[in-house]
């Protein structure tokens, strides 16, 4: 009967490595083998027969016989594999007593973790670009209900911002909100307005107003992301930060709508289609 590599593939599942399962399914096949013929039979190279067969004379799957010239048989399949199984449960039950042990030394470590807690683990501090963009973007996919924006240049998200579209369209269709505010020197620019009108088709409300305290974002009156200009290096400067903090959010939400009710929508024949 010709043995599937599959066969070979069971053995090594309970232990043996590929040579000493070979060589064991060559010995089955015959009362006993000379190394040199099992190594021509299982395929192995022959300098590295012997040191498969002492392993598995050892494994006590194989019975080396002395004489002139060494012989090599194999146990029973049935012992032989109620050896495997053996050590596999051994290996097992080893394991099974370092997890426990493990688990004891590392639980008290993660429950003294749990019980440290960072006074300002809710900001992160972003000053790369790239950073910011990305942060923009996953403020942007979080929403659910409410998105509010002061919409100050330099912008970080792309001209065509076809991932913020989509999440304007997402949350029109949902029955939330999505408001933004731009300054009124955006009317002059032909780009700004047709970012705009393109918006509004999407189903985000605009408004115009003269002056921005700052770039915003809020998201579900929980989530923050601003722009904090710095006060001493000047608007070139600035560092942006990302806020999770509903009481936070919530007092920047009261101020967007302050600024929202005075400012003025857009011309029609701006921003119409």
């Amino acid at each position: 009967m010709e043995l599937k590599d599959g066969t070979i593939n069971d053995l090594m599942s309970l232990g043996l490595p590929r040579y000493e399962a070979r060589v064991y399914l060559s010995l089955i096949r015959r009362g006993s083998y000379t190394a040199a013929e099992v190594a021509r039979e299982a395929d192995v190279p022959r300098q590295r027969v012997y040191d498969v067969l002492d392993a598995l004379v050892r494994r006590q799957l194989v019975i080396a016989h002395a004489g002139r010239v060494a012989t090599y048989s194999a146990v029973t399949p049935e012992l032989a594999l109620a050896r495997l199984m053996t050590v596999q449960r051994e290996s097992v039950d080893r394991l099974e007593r370092v997890s426990q042990e493990l688990a004891g030394v590392l639980q008290p470590l993660w429950s003294q973790g749990r019980e440290h807690t960072d006074p300002l683990d809710y900001i992160e501090i972003l000053r790369d670009p790239k950073a910011i963009s990305e942060r923009f973007a996953d403020i942007q996919r979080q929403a659910r209900h409410e998105l509010l924006t002061f919409c100050k240049p330099p912008f970080v998200a792309p001209a065509e911002n076809t991932e913020g579209l989509a999440v304007v369209h997402r949350l029109h269709r949902a029955g939330g909100t999505v408001r933004a505010l731009y300054l009124d020197e955006a009317l002059d620019d032909p780009e700004t307005v047709e970012h705009v009108r393109r918006f509004a088709a999407a189903g985000e409300e605009a408004r115009f107003a003269p002056e921005l305290p700052l770039k915003l974002v809020i998201a579900d009156a929980s989530l923050v992301l601003c722009d904090m200009p710095d006060p001493v290096a000047g608007a070139g400067s600035t560092t942006t930060l990302f806020i999770e903090h509903p009481a936070l959010a919530g007092c920047l939400r009261l101020a967007f709508h302050t600024v929202w009710k005075d400012a003025a929508p857009a011309p029609e024949s701006s921003v119409a289609p």
